[in-house]
């Protein structure tokens, strides 16, 4: 009964579009209440998922990430996408996909990308001729590869959940985030192809070597993070801050098109940004502890065992369980509360850590762009104008794709812990 009111108020907030850390703090308020347990228990618990040293790494990315943007970062990137794909037919289209994988090295994040990327490309695609809902759709669905390319957001607080180096998640979602752009690169050509979609003029290969030299300062940021990280002389939570103070440089020396009275504002929204962040992080560890106490975790993993002890069925179950939670769920909240059993139910049928907490990123990200509550298909829907239904409709070629690449993900560990363990050696 206790456990029973913990998940009726937890859904009626979800159901009422209550902000889900806020719905996680009062279904275990709730709970407390109900079972007499000190509500004492509530800032401890959140005190201790936010004290993670990792964790203070996401305010820097999120700061350097909102840097580069202000900096002029966003359209140096797409003018490189372009030249390098914007002559294949459809060639927008390729171009908006590969800016968001050059993109979101730099971020991290979907929604960010999202916003970014399709305040440029989805005007520029509509005024070229590309149908409103396509753009939008290919935008969004595109943004889900930022969180799998390093550095990620949610690599990090998987990171700190399994006892992994944020390294070697970091390594462990390049190919399967290579995989997706180029999975949605091929979808958006055969759509391009059979409805005629334009393409530009190939513009030579100078205009190649120019565009990159121009978003070569800013690409530098994701091998130098990713270089701090793998050569051992910084933590995670030290290479942000670098990462930080190198994106305010190039923005504002070098580019010279960020204002030095720009510069508080964006650490003043990136610090709001991050607490958004490490609140959800606190109130789905007191959601957490709550499910680990009732032995909820044990209960499912003891539940699927039953049924079969075979990697390939749980695998299977895993996946539907995440691709249906992030229908209604955001990321990182889904996170916190499953990772943690589910990670018991993978460990006992001898799935690699890398490997499960690889997958089980990939999927959550799918659920960005899922309706109901798939916020990057409300942020792309926004700026096309558009409501959601045609968008929706759009984004199935680009979800059965991305579903594929999860598949084999799921199903080749190699793809996930080949590079890890190659850097390790």
């Amino acid at each position: 009964m206790d456990v029973t009111i913990l998940f009726l108020v937890f859904v009626a907030g979800l159901v009422i579009g209550v902000p889900v850390a806020v719905t996680l703090g009062l279904s275990s308020l709730a709970y407390i209440f109900v079972t007499g347990l000190n509500p004492v228990a509530i800032p401890q618990k959140m005190y201790a998922g936010m004290d993670v040293f990792v964790l203070l790494s996401i305010p820097g990315f999120i700061l350097a990430g909102n840097l580069m943007n202000r900096g002029g970062i966003t359209q140096r990137i797409i003018r490189f996408a372009s030249a390098l794909v914007g002559w294949v037919r459809g060639g927008l289209g390729l171009t908006n996909i590969a800016a968001s994988m050059l993109f979101g090295g730099v971020t991290g994040t979907a929604v960010a990308d999202a916003a970014s990327i399709g305040s440029v490309m989805i005007p520029g695609m509509k005024k070229a001729g590309y149908p409103a809902d396509f753009s939008a759709a290919v935008t969004a669905a595109s943004s889900t590869v930022g969180p799998i390319i390093p550095p990620s957001v949610p690599m990090i607080i998987v990171g700190s959940l399994a006892g992994i180096s944020v390294g070697q998640m970091f390594m462990a979602g390049a190919i399967p985030g290579i995989l997706m752009g180029l999975a949605m690169m091929v979808t958006a050509y055969i759509i391009a192809r059979r409805k005629n979609f334009p393409r530009q003029e190939w513009q030579g290969w100078g205009e190649v070597a120019r565009s990159f030299g121009s978003a070569s300062w800013a690409l530098a940021m994701t091998g130098l993070i990713i270089y701090g990280l793998l050569s051992g002389l910084a933590t995670p939570t030290e290479t942000a801050i670098v990462a930080s103070v190198y994106a305010l440089l190039v923005g504002g020396i070098i580019y010279r098109e960020l204002p030095w009275r720009a510069v508080p504002g964006i650490v003043i929204d990136s610090a709001i940004s991050s607490a958004g962040i490490l609140a959800l992080v606190g109130f789905a560890n007191v959601f957490g502890w709550i499910l680990v106490s009732e032995r909820i975790p044990q209960t499912i993993a003891d539940g699927v065992l039953t049924i079969s002890d075979n990697p390939f069925f749980v695998i299977l179950i895993i996946n539907l369980l995440l691709l249906f939670v992030g229908m209604f769920m955001e990321t990182i909240a889904a996170l916190i509360i499953l990772f943690v059993p589910l990670q018991q139910l993978a460990f006992a049928v001898g799935i690699d850590p890398i490997h499960f907490a690889t997958f089980a990123v990939l999927n959550l990200m799918i659920g960005l762009t899922t309706p109901p509550v798939g916020v990057c298909l409300f942020v792309c829907a926004g700026i096309a104008q558009l409501p959601l239904a045609p968008v929706v409709r759009a984004i199935l070629p680009f979800l059965a794709t991305n579903i594929l690449v999860l598949l084999a993900v799921s199903y080749i560990p190699a793809l996930s812990t080949w590079l890890p363990r190659l850097v390790a050696n």
